[in-house]
């Protein structure tokens, strides 16, 4: 049996609360029911607008909640993020991390404006579609993460922020250096003072 929600106002002011408890449970203020984390799914896949906040501390916990539904969605069915996916996104965690987070938002607003415009969300031709294209969107992003790599290594390698500039911070190798010369003028010195034994005889 599917649970009727019950729709709000699309106003700023009029968000739906939902109060996660202690026992894990949460609890729909609009409602007045317990729901679960389907229930939050279909909020957002009907675009409801809503907030997932701790029943204790008031924490809005709402982006915890969506990893969950996350989570359960890749464990059902065919996942979106494979095995490799995911250890290249964690890499990402670092210099990187501004440009994949803009190219993925970017990138899935576009797929939606493009589903709204063409009201083919649910058609098995939008679908068949968006899979043959898959191939040429990694290979897109594929380029566009070369091309944001060289071009940070080269503005970093213009700076001389790996090693500077070659020669700069190492002497030559057949320069000799000061203490040496010093041992050298000693000797000379002492070569010179040494007593001519064959004139005193």
């Amino acid at each position: 049996m599917v649970k009727k929600l019950g729709r709000m106002s699309n106003s700023p002011d009029h968000v739906r609360i939902i109060k996660k408890y202690p026992n894990r449970r949460l609890y729909d203020s609009h409602t007045s029911s317990h729901v679960t984390l389907v229930d939050i799914r279909r909020l957002v896949q009907e675009q409801e607008p809503f907030q997932v906040v701790d029943a204790k501390s008031g924490e809005d916990i709402t982006r915890s909640i969506l990893l969950q539904i996350i989570q359960e969605a890749e464990s059902d069915g065919d996942p979106i993020f494979s095995s490799t996916m995911l250890k290249n996104i964690i890499c990402f965690y670092g210099p990187f991390q501004g440009v994949l987070g803009s190219y993925l938002d970017e990138s899935i607003q576009s797929v939606i404006d493009i589903q709204t415009q063409t009201g083919s969300q649910s058609s098995q031709a939008w679908t068949d579609f968006m899979q043959s294209q898959a191939p040429i969107m990694q290979d897109m992003m594929r380029q566009y993460v070369e091309q944001s790599r060289d071009l940070y290594m080269n503005t970093q390698n213009m700076f001389g922020l790996f090693g500077g500039f070659a020669g700069s911070s190492t002497k030559r190798k057949d320069a000799p250096s000061d203490a040496q010369s010093d041992n050298d003028n000693n000797a000379d010195q002492d070569t010179d003072h040494t007593p001519d034994t064959d004139t005193k005889k």
